[in-house]
């Protein structure tokens, strides 16, 4: 009997040595903080990862900001740099009191990737960021080996003023003295507007941590009046992205947008910004594409970002 017992213990040692050895030999992502000077601005950013794949430049949306992107870092960074860069008044990012335009703001990362060092980049966009990312594949275009837009619309191009979000286009207009009186200490609920109303389940949408998260992001001073010149440069972006459109992109373009957000208009109006587009409906979700929906958007998004982009682009 105590011969038995004692095998049992070693045993249970023995596997509790090889667990902790899987655990130590497993792969832990290490995300550095960075901040540096671009384009007269201060951009926080986030990096990780090595390798000699092409760099890709994550940029997050309105409501949020890098942090977004941290499920996403994890299953990229095995063999390239990947940057998460805070937009221009968010995050830790300089608030600038202009410039919020997006062709202004892709200059911005513009201004970091060279700085970086980095001659070409994949770069992917969600929301705003889409917007940017668009903006800086326009801007750049001899400098960009893949695009990806998610779940948002591009200003300016084709019948934009009909796209999904465009039905609640009151706070596009909300900014100014009055507006930032009457969100003061209520940042949460403005948020809440666009963590449940954009979402197809607002139960399955933000995380409680990460609503928690954003709020205290933006209500630091400063940062929701930032955020609400995003949308106030809507009618600049406009007619700087009508002017783009008149030279259409040849870069492979991968389209995600939320069957019950953007669908289709945004896959169409992306094929009249670029000649090799690649649309995938994400169904069941809304607009938060990452949070709603992350089983279906992290494999896309990876297996674009891993794979023969044109290949997939001209499926």
């Amino acid at each position: 009997m105590k011969t038995l017992q004692w095998m049992r213990r070693l045993a249970v040692a023995l596997l509790a040595t090889f667990a902790l050895q899987a655990t130590a030999n497993a792969k832990t992502p290490t995300i550095e903080q960075h901040t540096a000077s671009a384009n007269g601005v201060q951009l926080h950013y986030l990096q990780a990862g090595e390798g000699s794949d092409t760099p890709v430049i994550l940029l997050h949306g309105y409501a949020e900001t890098s942090h977004m992107w941290l499920p996403l870092i994890a299953k990229l960074d095995d063999r390239r740099t990947v940057i998460a860069p805070d937009l221009r008044g968010a995050g830790d990012s300089s608030m600038p009191a202009s410039g919020y335009d997006k062709k202004t703001m892709a200059q911005d990362i513009h201004a970091l990737v060279q700085q970086l060092g980095y001659r070409k980049v994949k770069i992917v966009g969600h929301d705003i960021g889409l917007m940017v990312a668009y903006a800086y594949a326009a801007q750049y275009p001899d400098e960009v080996d893949s695009i990806v837009l998610m779940d948002a619309f591009l200003p300016g191009v084709g019948d934009w003023q009909k796209v999904w979000l465009l039905r609640d286009k009151w706070h596009f207009n909300f900014y100014g003295d009055t507006p930032l009186k009457l969100v003061d200490g209520r940042e949460r609920i403005y948020f809440e507007h666009f963590w449940n109303d954009f979402a197809a389940d607002p139960k399955h949408s933000m995380s409680e941590a990460d609503r928690q998260y954003y709020t205290r992001q933006y209500a630091r001073p400063g940062r929701m009046k930032a955020g609400f010149e995003y949308f106030h440069a809507f009618p600049q972006d406009a007619e700087d992205f009508a002017g783009f459109a008149r030279q259409p992109l040849s870069m492979p373009m991968l389209v995600l947008a939320g069957e019950k957000a953007s669908g289709d208009f945004l896959i169409a109006q992306a094929k009249l910004v670029d000649t090799h587009v690649q649309g995938v409906i994400i169904k069941g979700s809304g607009h938060w594409l990452m949070e709603e929906a992350p089983a279906q958007t992290i494999p896309a998004l990876v297996g674009f970002l891993n794979g023969d982009a044109n290949a997939q682009a001209q499926r």
